[in-house]
């Protein structure tokens, strides 16, 4: 940055110079924002970016100390504001002809610029990632390539730009989510080999990645990264919600083009996919390309094989010199090639996140040579439906129903993001994350009530197979009614997980169990606290209709109460962004008879 003495005071009263620094492509290199109660503000929360005192709150002051700053001696070299700001030089020189500024040598600029060699960019969005908190909704980054990418396929070679929380120490998952939340985390651009950022995301985390390629200029594309060496080492507060990875790439396009409008869109939140859709409809998306997980890769060549093939695969993946075998040299050619071939898939899939191993290189270098030897055919992944294409992330809710003869209607408002019987387009079978929700009832006497607020509900139902054998898991905690003593409802707080497995049963039926776990505050209950021990389970069933649900679940409370509840849910997609669902409940509890609940709710999908 600049030294002390060349920061300029704002001195700026002439009324043109009040008008350029309205400019929305000043408030834009600033990252301006309006204020709550008028004015503006910057999200950049680093005074090391400002040159005026008074910059991240008044563009005017933070333009004119800008202007004086570009005309300091020359001699001040890679010091210099015009090699510390070049995008600003650039855009302050076009639009006031400014011909008569001094040209200090940027040489660090210069050699940074030339290794990055800008020419085009594409838009990288590694798939939703359940086990890891900060990776459940998604993520974006952006890769910058030279010019001779699809001559020399030189993505390899390319840079991802990538803004992201920095985190010192190694807070848990717990704290990591709540810190995210909360703003605790400053958020950093940095620009990495993207040969790295791809092996993170699609062979350690086990990630499909897809590439958006954009139609930005070579000159826009140059522009951007001009900007994103104004901000090396500057520190935004990051949230996971709002001001997260995607929100400040939208922000960089909109450096790149001006006059393209993408943050407006988010005022509250930025889902990823939101934004991805986001840049799609501005047109700013020219081809995309789907690169498979490594998980995605094993799965499609486990496809065709026959148990017994797949008892080999897990045979040779522990020890290659069952390629000696006699029994299985009698396999056909084929079938042996597609078992090498998987066995080899299924040792890198293991390998991803541990370290090196010289028994386990060796069996993979028997494994490839037995693959030259006898190549399989090619490896076809299909590709699943575009993340962009299912529905928006916020939901609104409108239903009517019936508690044991009471007519309610019921209205609800979910700010994220998908649940098991939502619209499944773009989103994997078995998987849910809700934040938010909320839901109020109205009885027929006018009688208002919280049914619940949910913070947080997760669930990842992964099935297992032959050769994958992950675990399933659910957490969730928040506020909702259950039976109470009187036969009335009880609001009470809770936190709840539990852990099991899933399997499919076909290409369209999940079914799951787990082992759960359960602490309530419960007004009914002697202790503040009461625990349970329980389980939940049930299939999930893709129809042509939607989605249907059968689950029972119970706890089994140290108090002596004992709450079991069957369910069935099926939803209708009426359209990608419009569901109607009918919800049967039946609770059984020590506190009343049996309850019954039946519902239809329409939800409304929009961000």
């Amino acid at each position: 940055m600049l030294p002390a003495g060349l920061r300029a005071a704002p001195a700026a009263t002439d009324p043109a110079l009040t008008r350029l620094a309205a400019d929305p492509y000043w408030i834009a290199l600033g990252h301006y924002e309006t204020g709550k109660l008028g004015g503006w503000r910057s999200y950049v929360d680093d005074p090391r970016f400002f040159l005026s005192k008074d910059g991240d709150h008044d563009p005017a002051a933070e333009l004119a100390a800008t202007l004086e700053a570009l005309k300091a001696p020359a001699s001040l070299g890679d010091r210099h504001a015009q090699c510390v700001y070049p995008a600003r030089t650039r855009w302050l020189r076009e639009r006031l002809d400014l011909r008569d500024l001094p040209r200090p040598a940027c040489a660090e600029f210069d050699r940074w610029y030339a290794d990055i060699a800008p020419h085009s960019t594409v838009l990288v969005f590694p798939a939703a990632y359940l086990n890891s908190p900060s990776s459940m909704f998604g993520h974006t980054l952006l890769r910058i390539d030279q010019a001779d990418i699809d001559s020399h396929n030189t993505a390899m070679l390319s840079y991802a730009l990538n803004f992201g929380a920095f985190i010192e120490g190694m807070d848990n998952s717990i704290l990591y989510a709540w810190k995210g939340l909360m703003g605790g985390y400053p958020g950093l651009f940095a620009l990495v080999p993207y040969s790295e950022k791809l092996s993170e995301y699609s062979r350690l985390e086990n990630r499909d990645l897809w590439e958006y390629r954009l139609n930005l200029t070579p000159e826009e594309t140059g522009r951007m990264v001009e900007h994103v060496w104004e901000l090396k080492q500057i520190r935004f507060d990051y949230y996971f919600f709002d001001e997260n990875c995607s929100f400040r790439l939208l922000e960089l396009l909109e450096i790149a083009r001006p006059g393209v409008e993408l943050t407006r869109h988010f005022p509250i939140t930025a889902i990823p996919t939101d934004t991805v859709r986001a840049v799609g409809d501005a047109g700013l998306v020219e081809r995309i390309d789907y690169r498979p997980s490594r998980e995605k890769e094993l799965q499609a060549r486990d496809a065709p094989l026959e148990p017994g093939e797949q008892a080999w695969v897990l045979r040779l993946a522990d020890d290659a010199s069952a390629l000696d075998d006699p029994a299985f040299a009698a396999l056909p050619a084929p079938r042996r090639a597609l078992i090498q071939d998987a066995a080899f898939r299924l040792l890198r899939y293991r390998s991803s996140s541990a370290e090196r191993d010289s028994a386990r290189s060796l069996r993979s270098y028997r494994l490839l040579q037995a693959i030259n030897r006898n190549p399989p055919p090619p490896l076809q992944v299909a590709r699943p439906d575009l993340p962009e294409d299912g529905h928006e992330s916020r939901t609104w809710q409108l239903g009517a129903g019936s508690r044991d003869g009471e007519a309610y209607a019921e209205y609800g408002l979910r700010m994220a993001y998908h649940d098991l019987q939502d619209n499944l387009s773009g989103f994997p079978l078995g998987a849910q994350i809700e934040i938010a929700q909320l839901k109020l009832r109205q009885y027929e006497d006018n009688h208002w009530q919280l049914q619940r607020l949910d913070l947080a509900t997760i669930r990842s139902l992964t099935p297992r197979s032959a050769l994958l054998k992950p675990w399933s898991w659910q957490v969730g905690g928040g506020l909702e009614r259950v039976p109470g003593r009187h036969g009335d409802e009880t609001l009470v707080s809770h936190i709840s997980g539990g852990a099991g497995a899933s399997w499919l049963l076909g290409n369209d039926t999940l079914a799951f169990a787990l082992a759960t776990a359960r602490l309530e505050h419960n007004g009914d209950f002697t202790p503040f606290v009461a625990a349970a021990a329980g389980f939940n389970g049930g299939v999930l069933w893709r129809n042509r209709l939607g989605n249907l649900g059968l689950e029972a679940r119970g706890d089994y409370f140290n108090t002596g109460e004992a709450r079991r509840t069957l369910s069935l849910n099926q939803q209708w997609e009426l359209s990608r962004n419009l569901g109607l669902r009918l919800s049967a409940n039946r609770t059984f509890t020590h506190f009343s008879e049996p309850l019954n609940d039946i519902s239809l709710e329409l939800k409304w999908y929009h961000y």
